[in-house]
């Protein structure tokens, strides 16, 4: 019915939220009777209406729903929300952690995204999130939706082409009652990442990747309906030394190039939305890249692959890390002047810092020489206060470098010890996310083991480096982690590998106590807790991954 044609403008439902409004007793015979003079109803089904209408409703049996027993255990985990993506769900939602409700959620399809698998996340400080916050949120789509093993007909249907080849960043606000997407800055910058998003530890923009692609960029803070801008971007570029066969293009060494992308002036946007620019046609999974060693992962250049697939910032705002995989390697980036400074290089037995040398101008362009390359590395984080640096290395070697990156100068950071286990050995189970407790004191490091099993999640004690704690068989496919800020709580997610049992886990950050689970819908990849302050930033998705 139009409003023009709906009685003194007014639909039914607003005689009847009216009626609640204004009275303390909900009479619901008068207002049927009400409805039935408006002319909304037939006079037959107002009389079978009223036929069954309760009486009136006492003033003291109406309540007002705030809580009951289970809203009081929620109580004592603080009023924070936390942020998770669906993943194969294709949108993200919100939790009180303080009333156990989910406040809003969003999804990607709503929006003509045809294949919107929702990947990683970054959430913007906010002084009040139930009033309001922006998060980032990069998706992936296309070919990647084959890896697991979804006996699906997507494909073959085309919803896998323009409209669902994925990579967008979106740009989403809660507003204090709704989700709504602000932006797709793939779209405005031509940039399309589909992997991990870290906002600056000033809250001034951020910066995303894709491992695919082997393309990193920075971007700007936008603000309202303003476009995003890119700061700056990066490709790597991978040559073996030994080119007989892939099995040997990592392993015996090379050379990687990195090359600061151009934004041709005649567009104002790079060329890289969509599957644009992939070497391979789906991400390696964890534990994976031997995939594309093996000739496993298809795609136009697998041979030149390095698997830049993250940035992550180290505190004091001026360096970042730029995370190579198939290498075990990190470039540290001097965000003051948008130069490569030095290469960490992670496995062991293998030097820690590499030298790197610019090589051409217009675009310019850097070298790195790698004499070997003993094992591939993953996930990595800064500690809070920013003396130290650590990195997974996996499959040949299963444990974690630490680095001190207390000095001044990123080229003088070197590899002081390793974190280890005596159950981290061969491909399964490894140290996967890892994130750090408020004062620094303890490291969570989430190990994976292989579908369908359980995996776990460790505390190691970063005075000595030491594992003291283990949690295991909390459920399939651990990811990451955030902690309250209050410094109380940790929250692990677990995301059943997109198709089994997921949820959070959650235990005492200080006394290392298990508190429970607490359901969450969808094949989470990740999380955030919405920071409050800036300085949470140092906590959250901006140091670590």
């Amino acid at each position: 019915m139009d409003r023009e044609n709906e009685p003194n403008g007014r639909s039914y439902l607003t005689l009847f939220q009216n009626r609640w409004r204004d009275h303390d007793q909900f009479d619901r015979t008068q207002a049927v009777a009400e409805v039935g003079r408006a002319g909304l109803l037939g006079a037959a089904a107002a009389k079978a209406l009223e036929a069954v209408a309760p009486q009136t409703v006492n003033a003291q049996d109406v309540l007002t729903v705030k809580g009951g027993r289970l809203h009081d255990v929620h109580q004592s985990l603080g009023n924070w929300i936390f942020l998770a993506p669906t993943k194969l769900g294709g949108g993200t939602h919100a939790v009180d952690l303080g009333s156990g409700k989910t406040l809003a959620w969003i999804a990607y399809w709503n929006y003509g995204d045809t294949c919107p698998i929702s990947h990683h996340l970054a959430a913007y400080p906010s002084p009040d999130p139930y009033k309001g916050f922006e998060f980032v949120n990069s998706t992936q789509g296309g070919d990647n939706i084959m890896v697991y093993g979804l006996p699906t007909r997507i494909k073959k249907l085309g919803l896998l082409e323009r409209t669902g080849e994925g990579n967008h960043i979106y740009r989403v606000k809660f507003d204090g009652v709704q989700m709504e997407l602000v932006e797709d800055i793939a779209e405005s910058t031509g940039i399309g990442l589909g992997v991990h998003t870290v906002i600056y530890p000033d809250a001034n923009g951020f910066a995303a990747a894709d491992g695919q692609k082997d393309v990193a960029a920075f971007f700007n803070r936008a603000k309202g309906d303003e476009k995003t801008k890119v700061q700056m971007a990066f490709r790597t570029d991978w040559e073996g030394k030994d080119k007989s066969s892939l099995s040997h293009t990592w392993i015996k060494g090379g050379t990687l190039r990195l090359t600061r992308l151009v934004q041709p002036p005649e567009t104002g946007k790079f060329d890289l939305e969509g599957v644009k620019g992939n070497k391979i046609n789906w991400e390696m999974v964890p534990m994976g890249e031997m995939l594309v060693e093996h000739s496993q992962i298809p795609g136009p250049s697998p041979e030149t692959l390095s698997g830049l697939d993250a940035v992550i910032h180290h505190p004091n705002n001026r360096w970042s890390a730029l995370i190579v995989r198939m290498l075990g390697a990190a470039i540290i980036i001097d965000r003051t002047t948008w130069e490569p400074v030095t290469c960490l290089h992670t496995p062991e037995g293998s030097p820690g810092n590499l030298p790197i040398k610019k090589v051409a101008s217009g675009p310019d362009a850097w070298e790195i020489k790698f004499e070997d390359v003993k094992c591939v590395a993953h996930e990595a984080g800064f500690n809070p206060d920013g003396r130290f640096f650590t990195m997974m290395n996996n499959i040949e070697q299963n444990n974690m470098a630490v680095f001190d990156t207390s000095d001044a100068d990123p080229r003088k950071w070197r590899k002081i010890t390793f974190v280890r286990d005596s159950t981290w050995v061969g491909k399964f189970p490894s140290p996967f996310h890892l994130c750090f407790s408020m004062d620094g004191s303890k490291m969570f490091v989430s190990v994976l083991y292989p579908k369908p099993q359980d995996s776990a999640c460790y505390v190691v004690d970063t005075k000595t480096w030491k594992v003291i704690k283990k949690f295991e068989r909390i459920g399939p496919d651990c990811q990451t982690m955030a902690v309250t800020y209050d410094g109380k709580y940790v929250l692990q997610i677990f995301s059943g590998f997109q198709r089994m049992s997921s949820g959070v886990f959650i235990f005492t950050q200080d006394t290392l106590e298990p508190v429970g689970y607490m359901p969450n819908f969808g094949g989470h990849h990740d999380c955030v807790i919405v920071p409050t302050k800036t300085e949470h930033l140092l906590n959250s998705r901006c140091t670590t991954l």
